[in-house]
């Protein structure tokens, strides 16, 4: 008599904590590209055997997902990938920020309602996913960009950060058509390939990136043009009175232009939205996109001395 084999479950009559294992196994494979049974184990606090039991139940629920890597003693991305999860672009983003909550997506039990607006401009995940593969096993991405200024182009960029506007998802990376780090909008991006076997030169590293680990010390102050000046210290924190900032040069214009920082040098913009001020403007000298600041005026070049020495 042939002894039937064990049917494989449905991923709903899974037990919540399972579910969780292996949507962090997803997440992992989708937008890391691989993981290893010690990820999983120290994740979750589970034995060794349980987790290779996890990775054997993805496998079963969804063949064309995951593969060993015998020579690497990991799991990568399968040739044939389709999410079992169904993650939204804006969870998996705070996931790959924060790190919290990776498990399944559930509904809030609290009882508490929390009204969030949706995001403007939420990356294709499949493009993502190809973005922070990229940056997680360091190798070139070609792609298809389109920009406002050159229209569609062909482009292989190194990339190495994601970085958040307030309004739109960006990826910071070396550009290999301009030679220069640049911050490329994911939602522009199509048919993204990754350069596994191309190499990375040394000027294309995050390291090399001067506006990246370049480090502007800000301080920004209630605006001279608010009534009360003690309540922007109160909404902002300013405990005395001034609100410290260190942050990449690359990143310095998108915060001050989400917060509505007046960077005029003699503070002149008026209206409510502007609350604060950075008293010192001379501190984004420098800084490439300091542009995008309100009210940002780059210092006048000193003339030269045209004075006629005596003969």
């Amino acid at each position: 008599m042939r002894i039937s084999e064990t049917p494989i479950p449905q991923l709903h009559e899974l037990a919540q904590a399972q579910r969780d294992r292996l949507a962090y196994i997803e997440l992992k494979l989708w937008f890391v590209g691989e993981l290893r049974r010690h990820d999983l184990a120290t994740r979750f606090g589970v034995k060794t055997a349980a987790a290779t039991r996890d990775f054997g139940l993805y496998k079963s629920l969804a063949p064309g997902n995951i593969e060993y890597d015998g020579h690497a003693k990991s799991y990568v991305i399968g040739p044939a990938f389709s999410p079992l999860f169904d993650f939204s672009a804006q969870r998996v983003l705070a996931w790959l920020a924060d790190g919290f909550g990776d498990g399944e997506p559930v509904c809030s039990q609290t009882g508490v309602t929390c009204d969030i607006p949706s995001r403007l401009g939420q990356p294709a995940l499949d493009t993502l996913a190809h973005v922070t593969r990229a940056i997680s096993r360091r190798c070139p991405l070609k792609l298809t960009y389109y920009s406002i200024e050159n229209g569609r182009s062909e482009r292989v960029i190194v990339p190495f950060a994601l970085l958040d506007n307030g309004l739109r998802w960006h990826v910071r990376a070396f550009d290999r058509q301009s030679g220069e780090f640049r911050d490329f909008v994911i939602t522009r991006i199509e048919q993204p390939e990754l350069l596994t076997g191309e190499a990375v030169h040394p000027a294309e590293r995050a390291d090399q990136d001067i506006q990246w680990t370049r480090i502007v010390e800000l301080e920004l102050v209630p605006h001279p043009d608010q009534p009360r000046p003690e309540i922007t210290c109160m909404d902002y924190g300013l405990a005395d009175g001034v609100l410290r900032l260190k942050l990449r040069a690359a990143t310095a214009g998108y915060v001050l232009r989400k917060w509505n920082v007046d960077c005029s040098p003699d503070h002149s913009l008026r209206g409510a939205e502007y609350r604060l001020w950075l008293r010192d403007p001379l501190a984004l000298y420098g800084v490439r996109n300091a542009v995008l600041a309100p009210g940002y005026q780059a210092p006048a070049k000193v003339q030269p001395n045209t004075r006629t020495r005596g003969k």
